[in-house]
């Protein structure tokens, strides 16, 4: 069905590609293609494309998954010892080395994740057996590409990971939005980061640093259920959850799925916490017409009800703190554009 293609990891590319460049070595000419098992249970025959050093490539085919990294080269180079032993990795040009705790992977390491390191391996020990060798994986152009990436976020410095748990990848890219983004979490728990503040794109990351410069904090795009949920599940103590006032004026409707697609219910939200106020019929019915939150903010100002914002702050929490089963301290900030926090529910506020 179209729509529907599975493709195959970094992490299958780089196995296929070292097992390509140990043939070569072994046999003395390099192979048009190689076959491996992926650890999902399919056989992978890639295209090998052989480099004047010894090394191999292969060209990354995401299926119809609208990866990042589709059509990048992935390069294996693999320097065989002469006495047995460890399989040891290095990152090449365009692979990242970790440089936060809290990963997969130690400090120092290159980029490459667990499961791609055993497929390597076993593609090498399948021709060398038990001797060592240096495995050199390579993406070129993956520094530029990774600044697009979780990795700078991730301390993943210098370019892109190699990842791959199954070797395959299927076109959900939904569920690979929110597995970045529970790696991030998990990362945050791991180095004991409390609070921690959830926003919800670049524009509330940089108004939350502005007010909280010491507090880590950490993206939820428009998945704030998931990651409240993935909170709880981790053992989150203290969350703040801040941004513009049309996301937090979403959940203070109660949606738990932010995108524009899949819920509204701004205006209902402002125009609710209005009532509550005793606000004119003519400001309400002035948000409820208005196509934007930015409408909202300049109509409320102009009456002064700026108030309103700690009301949709207010909601905001409850329905996040039901999320979570009062199992998490939630406290929520409502800030503009500009980083001006417009309202707030926090310890000690009024």
């Amino acid at each position: 069905m179209s729509g529907n293609r599975e493709g195959f990891t970094t992490g299958s590319c780089a196995a296929a590609a070292a097992l390509a460049c140990c043939l070569w070595q072994r046999d003395g000419e390099c192979p048009d293609r190689v076959s491996i098992m992926v650890p999902g249970g399919k056989e992978y025959t890639p295209e090998i494309i052989s480099h004047s050093d010894g090394s191999c490539g292969v060209i990354k085919d995401s299926g119809d998954d609208p990866d990042i990294t589709r059509g990048m080269e992935v390069i294996s180079r693999v320097e065989v010892f002469a006495n047995d032993g460890d399989i040891i990795f290095s990152a090449g040009d365009g692979v990242g080395t970790i440089t936060e705790p809290g990963l997969k992977i130690p400090v120092g390491e290159p980029a490459i994740n667990p499961v791609p390191r055993s497929m390597i391996e076993a593609a090498v020990r399948s021709v060398f057996g038990a001797r060592g060798a240096r495995v050199t994986v390579s993406i070129p152009g993956g520094v530029e590409i990774a600044r697009k990436t979780f990795n700078p976020r991730l301390g993943i410095k210098n370019g892109l990971s190699v990842l791959g748990t199954t070797g395959i990848v299927r076109p959900m890219s939904a569920q690979a939005l929110r597995d970045a983004m529970y790696v991030e979490l998990k990362m945050r728990v791991t180095q004991e980061k409390d609070p921690i503040i959830f926003t919800f794109g670049n524009q509330g990351e940089k108004a939350m640093h502005a007010n909280f410069p010491d507090i880590c904090i950490v993206q939820v795009s428009n998945e704030i259920g998931f990651m409240l949920d993935s909170a709880r599940e981790l053992g989150v103590k203290h969350l703040i959850i801040g941004g513009h006032p049309g996301k937090l004026s979403k959940i203070a409707a109660g949606v738990m799925q932010t995108h524009s697609h899949t819920a509204d219910g701004r205006r209902e939200a402002i125009v609710t916490q209005l009532a509550l106020m005793g606000a004119p019929i003519s400001l309400m019915r002035t948000v409820y017409e208005g196509v934007t939150t930015d409408v909202a903010i300049a109509a409320v100002q102009q009456a002064g009800y700026e108030k309103v914002w700690d009301g949709i702050a207010q909601a905001a929490k409850r329905y996040c703190a039901a999320r979570v089963r009062d199992e998490i301290m939630i406290e929520t900030v409502v800030a503009d554009a500009a980083g001006h926090i417009l309202g707030k529910c926090m310890e000690g506020s009024k």
